[in-house]
């Protein structure tokens, strides 16, 4: 006779054990999400967003592409956790950079020419906003300031070793006049337009929006003359060499981010003038005029270069620096980046 089918009756405190082990398992998950959660921003490649600090003067046109990578998500695509830190000047971004207290600086072509006149280990990683129609001159009517010939013997405010010294100084020189032949005076670009104002000058050399700020400031009584005929302002992006070497992801990652950014301002310019204005709580409509003007795209081209070493020149000859030769500014420029994420952008000789 064949036995019948073994019966196996569960054991005594099975069930409890099986809750035990169920809620076990609930608690780990719950307490692994939280942790998830909760996690620290690491590097980049571990499916995490990496911080990355932008110092840069937020209230100019310029950081257009930088404020659109922000704003609307293109460093985030990439995996970047982008902060922007406001300064009032590429000057004072560059420091930042210079003193670790930022990662990346959006930053003119002057004070890259002074960080290679001084031995600073800085990179270009691209150059991605050029106009020149930036800088300039506002001056006080009621002081003599009417024509350009006028500003002999005025008292003129400037951020001396900056692109608006570098824009005053060819402007001058456009007129026939020296730099001797007028009364400089430094301040820092948030300073001049209350030294304007209170007449302790008859004229300051700024840039945008500092300009139209003056310019509304006084009225009727501003004369306003544009560097456009003198100087083209090169925005970049620059870091520290070190940085660079050691995040050549992050630096493509964040390259592809701002040529998303470039194209939305240049190809979208009311949307731009909205992000920014939003960005800035200002006015969009005081851009409107300009932005034709505004060349947007992410480059490193010879002219970045060439213009380097014309103010190089400028500063050796003016006895701003004690080096008497011209750097090799191609040593400052890290073409490896954006020669793998838009080859054709590269047109620097090398």
């Amino acid at each position: 006779m064949m036995a019948g089918p073994q019966r196996h009756l569960p054991r005594r405190g099975g069930g409890r054990a099986a809750w035990g082990w169920a809620l076990l398992l609930a608690v780990g998950t719950l307490a692994a999400l939280y942790a998830w959660l909760h996690r620290p921003a690491g590097p980049a490649g571990n499916g995490d967003a990496e911080q990355v600090v932008i110092a840069t003067n937020i209230d100019y046109v310029g950081s257009c592409p930088v404020v659109a990578g922000l704003e609307r998500g293109y460093f985030a695509d990439e995996g970047i956790l982008a902060v922007l830190q406001a300064h009032s000047s590429g000057k004072a971004a560059m420091e930042a950079v210079l003193q670790g207290k930022a990662n990346l600086g959006t930053v003119a072509d002057i004070p890259i020419m002074f960080a290679g006149l001084n031995d600073s280990p800085v990179s270009v990683i691209a150059s991605f906003f050029k106009t020149e129609k930036d800088h300039g001159i506002v001056g006080r009517r009621d002081n003599g300031v009417v024509t350009p010939a006028s500003l002999k013997g005025k008292r003129i405010g400037v951020s001396l070793s900056t692109s608006g010294h570098f824009t005053l100084d060819a402007f001058l020189n456009r007129q026939l006049l020296r730099s001797n032949e007028v009364i400089m005076r430094n301040y820092k670009p948030e300073e001049m337009a209350a030294a304007l104002e209170q007449g302790d000058v008859d004229a300051v050399a700024s840039w945008e929006p500092f300009l139209t700020q003056m310019q509304s400031q006084l009225g009727s009584n501003a004369v306003v003359f544009y560097g456009q005929d003198v100087y083209e302002s090169i925005y970049n992006l620059a870091a520290m060499r070190n940085y660079v070497a050691s995040r050549p992801e992050t630096i493509k990652k964040v390259l592809r981010a701002l040529v998303r950014g470039a194209s939305f301002c240049a190809g979208q310019p009311e949307a731009a003038r909205a992000v920014l204005a939003a960005r800035t709580k200002g006015d969009q409509s005081k851009w409107q005029a300009s932005w034709p003007s505004y060349r947007f795209s992410v480059v490193l081209d010879q002219g970045l270069i060439l213009a380097l070493e014309d103010q190089a020149r400028w500063a050796i000859k003016n006895k701003m620096t004690q080096r008497t030769e011209v750097p090799n500014y191609l040593d400052y420029v890290y073409l490896d980046g954006l020669e793998a994420v838009q080859p054709s952008a590269v047109t620097i000789i090398h």
